[in-house]
């Protein structure tokens, strides 16, 4: 038999064949990032493929936080992993108690021979993933820190200066209220914002052995007086509407930006959201101070998410891992970021790239984030948090504190229940490690 092959014919077997010697190797993204953000998560990833033919990453969104590092465990049971996927920073020790599952980012980088110097982050963004012996776990991405957002018209309107303690934000409600605004003050993330960051802001500890950084054998201490004190305060400012609670995410952020509540305590990557949303002149400034319990803040702690490699991929997508995460930490793509969500720049160069360029200039109070967490070097009370089961501990500080906002319990009874349950969860997590 005689086969024929015309000179068209040829060239396109030899594309084809070319073609599948050089295909593009796969590399699975699964993030938590919706809306806007999704969108630039896909830009992103465009603009990282469009850069070289090697690799092609694909991003997927699986849900909220919680929902995606719960489909990645599903999937890892499942041998149906992806190779890189989102995860918010009370999932850390939950990642790190996970044998065998995690692929270290710093080993992977050092393993694909890819340059990587971690004095280039900021150490406020990479102590919170770093072990004891200061291996980097997982590559920050979007990090943030909680801010006072104001409406400054509704401010200038009551006669009110910017408050800087909580007596200021007492007040400054009350003149909010009595010029009209139907509430001064609100929050989300209540967790974080209220008992995590409030507790690092004024040097307090959270938990014993350094909030868990030093053992997961750790028991909660936030149910103390100090803390009860201010959320009892703040339970009382209901009265008159100088407080309204809205939600446990950010579920109160139409209370903001629809004008309701002249001051709200959330998330600096909300920056963006607030942008588009807010009809009014708006700004942030630093957590308030309770200047009975220290004289001066400390220093805010990082929310937001990392990215962690998971095992079981091949060699060659975990050198596309680590191309992507060189991309990624770049100065302009994380200015970018930062610039265009709120989320806090992860490097230095970053950072200084932003001051360049103008931003915080043309949008003054856009670095306080950066401030907040630069403001001192962080003690073992203020580094951040690294307590197991803290997803569905969270859960439980959250129903303890709407029983305080609903009137059921005062703060000592809400703060004291919540220990005690976050502990039985600390307890169970610990044998599982063990």
């Amino acid at each position: 038999m005689t086969f024929n092959f015309t000179g068209t014919a040829i060239a396109a077997a030899l594309t084809l064949a070319t073609s599948a010697a050089y295909a593009e190797v796969e590399v699975q993204w699964w993030h938590a990032m919706g809306g806007a953000n999704g969108e630039r998560v896909n830009k992103i990833a465009e603009d990282f493929n469009a850069t070289q033919s090697e690799y092609k990453v694909v991003p997927t969104y699986k849900g909220n936080y919680t929902e995606t590092m719960t489909a990645a465990i599903a999937a890892f049971r499942a041998k149906e992993q992806p190779q890189i996927v989102q995860v918010f920073e009370v999932g850390t020790a939950t990642m790190m108690a996970a044998k065998g599952a995690v692929y270290p980012i710093e080993q992977l980088m050092k393993d694909a021979g890819e340059p990587f110097d971690k004095s280039d982050f900021l150490p406020a963004v990479i102590s919170y993933y770093q072990t004891p012996e200061g291996e980097l776990l997982s590559m920050p991405f979007n990090s943030s820190t909680p801010v006072l957002w104001y409406n400054a018209d509704a401010l200038k309107a009551a006669g009110a200066d910017v408050p800087e303690t909580w007596a200021d934000v007492k007040s400054v409600s009350q003149k909010l209220v009595n010029n009209g605004m139907k509430c001064g003050v609100s929050f989300g993330w209540q967790s974080w914002v209220m008992i995590e960051n409030y507790s690092a802001w004024h040097n307090l500890e959270m938990g014993t052995k350094e909030n868990g950084f030093a053992g997961f054998d750790t028991e909660f201490t936030f149910n103390n007086a100090k803390v009860s004190a201010r959320l009892d305060d703040i339970a009382s400012m209901q009265e008159g509407n100088l407080f309204q609670y809205g939600g446990r995410r950010g579920d109160s952020l139409p209370l903001f930006t629809n004008g309701e509540c002249g001051m709200w305590m959330n998330s600096s990557a909300y920056y963006g959201s607030i942008k588009k949303q807010a009809t009014f002149n708006f700004a942030q400034t630093m957590l308030p101070l309770d200047k009975g319990l220290a004289p001066a803040p400390q220093n805010s702690i990082i929310g937001g998410a990392t990215l962690w490699a998971l095992s079981g991929g091949s060699d060659e997508q975990y050198k596309g891992v680590a191309k992507f995460m060189t991309y990624l930490s770049s100065p302009e793509v994380q200015a970018w970021w930062h610039q265009e969500t709120g989320y806090v720049p992860i490097t230095t160069a970053a950072y200084e790239l932003s001051k360049t360029q103008g931003f915080y200039d043309s949008n003054p109070g856009t670095d306080t984030a950066i401030a907040q967490l630069s403001l001192n070097t962080p003690t073992p009370n203020s580094r951040g948090l690294r307590f197991g089961n803290f997803v569905q501990i969270r859960d439980v500080i959250n129903e303890e504190m709407e029983a305080l906002w609903g009137g059921s319990k005062n703060a000592t009874q809400a703060l004291d229940d919540a220990a005690s349950r976050g502990n039985t969860l600390l307890r169970k997590f610990e044998r599982t490690v063990k």
